[in-house]
Order: structure tokens, then C-alpha cells, then sequence
């Protein structure tokens, strides 16, 4: 086509600045709006930048491609810093860039791999190979953060995204990720590419009805309740604040133990709700344990014994002694503490900001399946989300989504939670301060929300789990396995094209 060539044939500035518009292009296709026809322009597109270049300009243009891609895809991040701009105010207009720029080798990277192949199928297996190897690393590197990897723009909701969301129980959101890639590359591949993209696409759809159509087991007799309080964050905290939330916490309570109408329940409250400390607060624990007339889950601050703070989700059975803590353990960079492999120290946490937990653990408490507990950015790590020694029957998720206001950030987080219950072939439940709070049975398919912005509570009959699907059972080897099989059948294309 003549706009690739068109575009294979910028110099200097104008290929960056091509390449940051199609990255731009590219953040369409993500949750919430899902656009995924955009990657049949910005793929190949950045394909067709890659020609006629050397090593260095082919890192800059995925690096500007990346730019631009993350500058919309995560400018939600700067919600937060708003809450208190009189400190950080110098951090609004440079956070996400700074943000975007760290992350952009990762996909520079494969670029410059790409770029040494010559254009075909040999470069666009080299890419997705590349690209997917690199999101792996990016779940690890720097205390890691996967968001936003192009497989969850499949997340849409809806029959539609229940079906092609499907394959995540094999091949994680990383898998998916390297088939999007190559379904999006086709357009540079000819006649003969459109057709296995077609057959492809095809193969997949055929997969997802096919699991759809089998029988979930059914689930325990519990209704979970999951109370969306909203409070929205930066409300003046004083003690007439902290007791009329926990007042409020308390009469939705009531009002969803009233709404199942007798019925065996579980009450969920979401990240931090409570103001107070309920594993030492015996007041505030007997104040849940009467509201909620049976068991509760309560996101909660605790002091440990080392007298570090902790963000926890701790169990209420009664006013008695606690039956469950989780601690969580994979704590925000800069916003619950201070990486201690940064060169200079950066002070902007009180103190020495929370202690982590030991790891994914399954909670359990009288009357309640075993579950496994994520604490809010907890759940954007496929494949470290239970422990699967102990496996647990289903997922809560607790999370307090406020300080992104309402903007794409709280969306995506629901995306990728709602991967988690597919890839791990179990039901979870997400209870959000301000939205969105959700079920999802064990195939991902949604059972109810409350949005954005509303306050109430959500009744859920909570589903059967799955058998351990093959992700579970073998991690992110699968998607590993994926991506080099990728780039070895791309460099092997290449020097049999090349004989």
C-alpha cells in the first residue's frame, strides 16, 4: 500500500513523530473504549517505520511508538498526584512522561530486533515473539508493572469479550498479547497473511463458544455482599469524617444483609475502608460483626508486630478474636513505599511507608470457602495471585480505586482483574470504595456491578470454581514457551529465506 511505503520512506524526526502518533493510535484499542481496529493501522505501521533503518533510529522509533502509546494509555496516574498538588505539584506535567520513557524499552527493544529481519512474516513473528518476552520481563523488572498489555483489550464487556478472553485460561493475558500482535500485523503479510489471520481469529472465537458452553459446577449456598461505600478521596480526614464512614460502611451493611433476606452471606467491604484498626479496634470489630450478622471481609491499616503498618485484609466472625489476616505483599512503588534499589533517596512516604506480606495466601474462616485475597494493584500480576499449594476456591478482591477519579484507570483495572478469574479458572468478587465493584464466575463472565461513583451494595450467589486450568498449573512457562517458539520460528524463516 502506498501509506506504508509513504511512511517507510520519513526521515529523521518526522518517522519519531509518526511512530508517537501510532503509538497514540495504538492506546485506543485498551479498556474502556476498545477500539481494536486501530491495530490494524498502528502495527503495521510501525512495521513499515521499521524499514530502511539502522539499529539505533529502529530502538527510537519503538521507543517513541511506546511514548506516545503510554502517554494515553496511563494519564490517569496524574489523579492521583492532584489529591495533593500543593506538594507534588511539579509532578503533574512530567510524571507520565518520566513514566512513559522508563517503560518504552520495553518496547524499543523488540523493535530493534524486528528491524534486523527483512519485512514478512520472518519480522512479525520476531516482533510478537520480542514484544511478549518483553512484557514478561515488565512484570518483573524494577518490582514490575504489567498493565495494560495489549491481550486485555480483548476485555471487552460483554458476550463478545467473555468469548475471546477465553484462551487466557491457557495462555495468560501475555499469550493473548502475541496473538494480537500477529492478528494485527496481517495487513503488511498479503493475501496469504489475511487468511491466516482470519483463520485464526476463527480458531479463537471457536475456542472461546466452545468453553462457554460448558457447565460451570455450582457454587456454595453464599451470597456475597460487596459494599461500595463511596467516599471519594481528599475529604477533609478528621475524626467526625472517620466515624461517619464507618457509619456509613455499617448501614449498607445492613441494608445488604436485609436484602438477602436470610439467606447464608459473606460480607465484603473494600482497600482500607475501615477508618480504624479492626484486628485491634475490639469496638469497631464487634460494630462489623453485629451489622454484618455473620462473617466479614474488611480492608483495613494494621500495625504488625514490628510496629509497621500494613495494608490488610483481615476476617470478622463475631466480636471475638480474628480468624484471618492477608497482608499485602506486592506493595505500590512511591505510593505505599520506597524501592531501596534507587540510587538517591526519595522522600515522599511518611515514615518508612507499609510493610509487605509474606506472599499470595488463602484466607479462611468459619462459613467460608477458602479465598484467595488481592489488595487493589495485586491483581495486575497474572499468575501470582493465589498460591496454588493451597489452592483456594475463589478470589476477592478488595481495591480503592478513588484516587483515579473517574477515568480509564479504574476500568482497566477491572479488565484485568476480570483476566485473573479466567486465567485461574476461578470465581472472584471485587468490592471498589467509589466503583467498580464486580463478580465474575470463573469464565470471566460478569454476574453484576456497581459503576462508577455509586454508592450501595451488590448481591452475588457466588459460583463454582474451575479445576486448575493449564495456566494455573504451569505459570507463565506457557507464554514464555510462546514467545520463543515466536522468535526462533522468525530467525529460522530468515535464514531459509536468506539460503
Amino acid at each position: 500500500m502506498r501509506v506504508w511505503t509513504a511512511l517507510s520512506s520519513l526521515q529523521g524526526h518526522r518517522r519519531l513523530a509518526a511512530a508517537a502518533g501510532f503509538g497514540v493510535l495504538s492506546a485506543l484499542a485498551l479498556p474502556p473504549i476498545h477500539a481494536l481496529p486501530v491495530l490494524l493501522l498502528a502495527f503495521p505501521a510501525l512495521l513499515a517505520l521499521l524499514d530502511n533503518t539502522t539499529p539505533r533510529r529502529a530502538f527510537l522509533v519503538g521507543a517513541w511508538f511506546a511514548i506516545g502509546h503510554h502517554l494515553v494509555g496511563l494519564y490517569w496516574i496524574t489523579e492521583a498526584i492532584m489529591f495533593d498538588v500543593a506538594r507534588f505539584w511539579w509532578l503533574v506535567p512530567i510524571a507520565v512522561p518520566v513514566l512513559a520513557v522508563v517503560l518504552s524499552p520495553f518496547m524499543a527493544l523488540p523493535c530493534l530486533l524486528a528491524s534486523r529481519l527483512p519485512a514478512g512474516i520472518s519480522r512479525v513473528l520476531v516482533l510478537a515473539g520480542g514484544w511478549t518476552l518483553m512484557g514478561l520481563a515488565q512484570q518483573f523488572v524494577a518490582t514490575g508493572f504489567p498493565w495494560n498489555m495489549f491481550g486485555s483489550v480483548w476485555a471487552v464487556p460483554g458476550t463478545f469479550g467473555d468469548v475471546f478472553i477465553q484462551p487466557a485460561s491457557l495462555i495468560s493475558v501475555h499469550g493473548l498479547t502475541l496473538l494480537t500482535i500477529l492478528l494485527a500485523c496481517t495487513p503488511m503479510l498479503g493475501r496469504r497473511g489475511l487468511i491466516g489471520g482470519v483463520a485464526l481469529l476463527a480458531v479463537w472465537a471457536g475456542f472461546g463458544f466452545w468453553q462457554l458452553a460448558r457447565p460451570v459446577p455450582a457454587g456454595p449456598d453464599l451470597t456475597v455482599i460487596l459494599v461500595q461505600g463511596n467516599i471519594t478521596q481528599g475529604q477533609k480526614s478528621d475524626r467526625a469524617f472517620y466515624v461517619d464512614s464507618f457509619r456509613r460502611y455499617l448501614g449498607l451493611t445492613e441494608q445488604g444483609i436485609t436484602e438477602a433476606a436470610g439467606k447464608p452471606t459473606l460480607v465484603v467491604w473494600p482497600e482500607t475502608a475501615s477508618p480504624f484498626l479492626i484486628d485491634s479496634d475490639p469496638g469497631a470489630r464487634a460494630a462489623v460483626a453485629e451489622s454484618a450478622a455473620g462473617p466479614a471481609m474488611v480492608g483495613s491499616l494494621r500495625f504488625d508486630d514490628n510496629h509497621r503498618l500494613r495494608n490488610s485484609l483481615i476476617a470478622v466472625y463475631g466480636p471475638g478474636p480474628v480468624p484471618a489476616i492477608y497482608d499485602k505483599w506486592h506493595l505500590v512503588p512511591f505510593g505505599e513505599y520506597i524501592p531501596d534499589w534507587l540510587p538517591i533517596p526519595v522522600k515522599v512516604l511518611p515514615g518508612e511507608g507499609l510493610a509487605k506480606g509474606p506472599g499470595p495466601a488463602t484466607m479462611r474462616m468459619p462459613g467460608v470457602p477458602p479465598a484467595g485475597a488481592l489488595i487493589c494493584y495485586e491483581a495486575i500480576f497474572p499468575g501470582f495471585v493465589v498460591n496454588e499449594a493451597d489452592r483456594p476456591d475463589w478470589m476477592v478482591n478488595v481495591t480503592n480505586d478513588s484516587w483515579f477519579g473517574n477515568s480509564t484507570g479504574p476500568r482497566q483495572h477491572l479488565a484485568a482483574v476480570r483476566m485473573r478469574a479466567v486465567e485461574e479458572g476461578l470465581p472472584l468478587m471485587r468490592a471498589a470504595n467509589t466503583g467498580i465493584s464486580a463478580g465474575f464466575d470463573a469464565r470471566g463472565r460478569e454476574l453484576g456491578r456497581l459503576g462508577m461513583g455509586e454508592r450501595g451494595v451488590l448481591l452475588v450467589q457466588l459460583p463454582g470454581k474451575l479445576p486448575p486450568t493449564p495456566f494455573a498449573r504451569f505459570g507463565l512457562w506457557i507464554p514464555l514457551a510462546m514467545a520463543l517458539l515466536s522468535l526462533l520460528a522468525g530467525l529460522a524463516l530468515r535464514r531459509r529465506n536468506a539460503g
